[in-house]
């Protein structure tokens, strides 16, 4: 046999030991599933749709809780919502652990409130709580700057003079806005050309994170990581903010006034140097520039994305919006601002801004979690660090909690007197010790801007109502709307 022909089975030999190797079998008990070929995993029981459709599948057979291989390592996933609820709240402790998406592990790795675990994650949940708390979350200020915010957008949408827009930026715009003035002190112009391009690499990167190929590096990158694709597309547009967030950094350190913070960043910088002489501590650079990206991600793709696609819903469905405006005339009338009070008024809207979440369904498989310790769950043990991931996908459309699950309609979350009904199934923020960090921001901001804009506006749209397509540009770890063209027309 050739030298080389030697050489290359040899090499091939030692990556598969590799792999083998880097993901040992589990111990315990795992929930049942289809069988695993070796390194490959369920790669043949993978539906083109992508995961959630595959997991669909599987959990017909196999039942609420299953095992998948994901190529050579096996995940645990929840499907429906007794499942999720009896895993992240009757044994919150045990899956408060965080997996990992391989996709953009390279740039969070395990620092940032997000991806980190233990009591990393513990202090630095704690200090973005009360830190945002001070500077306006759970504050009236956050209602003042939303309010504002809003009649920006009024004035721009103003100009447009009625011809069809594309709304993507400007609602990725308000929604950055407000936890700029939160991360950074400030708030940016619509026409600010480095806003933009930090928005247009938020956009692209939540979308190639949502793709069918970044599924498929999920399955297998510990091998797709030395090959070119979408993995460094995200790597490189994730480390251009980055480049940003450490300018602002340092602008901050430049001018810091320790008596008199101004913004997040600030307040992690007075902490870092109370710190400085703890080896142990978790407040340091790293932390703190994937922290702020964390936030600044997060906090402008989902409120955004969701606003695209409410209003893409508005447009299939004319009569709701037109509801809702009825019932913005009857509670805040033309002359006043909205406000937090006119929710509770207001049920109406307020259901029809909780089947936008349903429906849309953002981020439809959870970000992924992990148990702490070896854990027993419904009969099964799972080993420490295994992964989990909770369908929250399947919770939104359980047909046990909603009706007509694939369908949009307000009255999920109305009851017989027209009053909002809560729901168990309603997690778009999932539950448990892991829910979002913003989720009081994010629906202070979905109720006023979606009031402001229809009390100002309707809607139209140069294509015909039963011709709008609904179903997703990119369907993955999140869910993106297809662009459209939108008409505000002055009321």
């Amino acid at each position: 046999m050739e030298p080389t022909v030697l050489l290359l089975l040899a090499l091939l030999v030692g990556f598969l030991l590799l792999m083998v190797r880097g993901h040992p079998k589990a111990r315990g008990h795992l929930p049942p599933g289809p069988r695993p070929l070796p390194l490959l995993g369920n790669l043949l029981q993978m539906d083109r749709g992508g995961f959630l459709d595959s997991f669909r599948q599987l959990r017909e057979k196999y039942g609420d809780v299953f095992t998948v291989h994901l190529g050579p390592r096996p995940v645990v996933m929840l499907y429906g919502t007794k499942a999720i609820r009896e895993a992240l709240v009757d044994q919150a402790e045990a899956f408060s652990g965080r997996g990992t998406i391989a996709v953009v592990r390279p740039v969070f790795q395990d620092y940032g409130m997000i991806f980190a675990n233990g009591e990393r994650w513990k202090t630095l949940r704690r200090f973005s709580l009360a830190t945002m708390r001070d500077f306006g979350m759970g504050k009236r200020s956050v209602e003042e700057r939303i309010q504002e915010e809003a009649q920006c957008l009024v004035e721009e949408l103003r100009k447009s003079q009625g011809a069809p827009v594309d709304p993507t930026f400007l609602f990725q715009c308000i929604t950055a806005n407000i936890i700029c003035s939160i991360v950074f002190g400030e708030r940016f112009d619509y026409k600010d050309r480095q806003f933009l391009r930090l928005l247009d690499l938020f956009y692209r990167s939540f979308s190639l994170i949502s793709s069918f190929s970044s599924q498929v590096f999920e399955l297998f990158s510990g091998f797709l990581k030395y090959f070119p694709g979408t993995h460094r597309q995200i790597s490189k547009n994730l480390q251009e903010i980055l480049v940003y967030i450490g300018q602002s950094v340092e602008k901050h350190r430049a001018t810091l006034d320790p008596s008199n913070p101004r913004d997040f960043i600030d307040t992690y910088l007075l902490r870092m140097e109370k710190e400085k002489s703890n080896q142990q501590t978790e407040f340091g650079h790293e932390n703190l520039m994937i922290s702020v990206l964390s936030l600044f991600f997060a906090g402008t793709e989902t409120s955004s994305t969701t606003l695209r696609y409410g209003f893409l819903l508005m447009l299939k469905y004319p009569h709701v919006a037109e509801k809702v405006q009825k019932e913005i005339d009857q509670v805040i009338g033309s002359h006043r601002l909205p406000n937090l009070d006119d929710r509770i008024k207001m049920p109406y809207t307020e259901a029809v801004i909780y089947e936008i979440q349903r429906f849309s369904d953002l981020v439809p498989i959870g970000v992924p979690h992990k148990v702490t310790k070896d854990t027993l769950f419904r009969g099964y043990l799972l080993p420490k660090n295994m992964e989990v991931y909770p369908i929250l996908s399947s919770a939104l459309h359980d047909p046990q909690y909603f009706k007509q699950p694939d369908t949009f309609n307000p009255d999920h979350f109305l009851d017989a007197n027209g009053a909002v009904k809560k729901t168990e199934a309603f997690m778009p923020f999932s539950i448990g010790k892991r829910i979002c960090l913003g989720e009081g921001i994010a629906r202070n901001e979905l109720f006023l801007f979606f009031t402001t804009i229809l009390q100002n506006f309707s809607v139209s749209s140069p294509v015909a109502p039963e011709d709008i397509d609904l179903s997703p540009k990119e369907s993955g770890f999140g869910k993106v709307p297809k662009t459209y063209q939108i008409c505000f027309l002055a009321r």
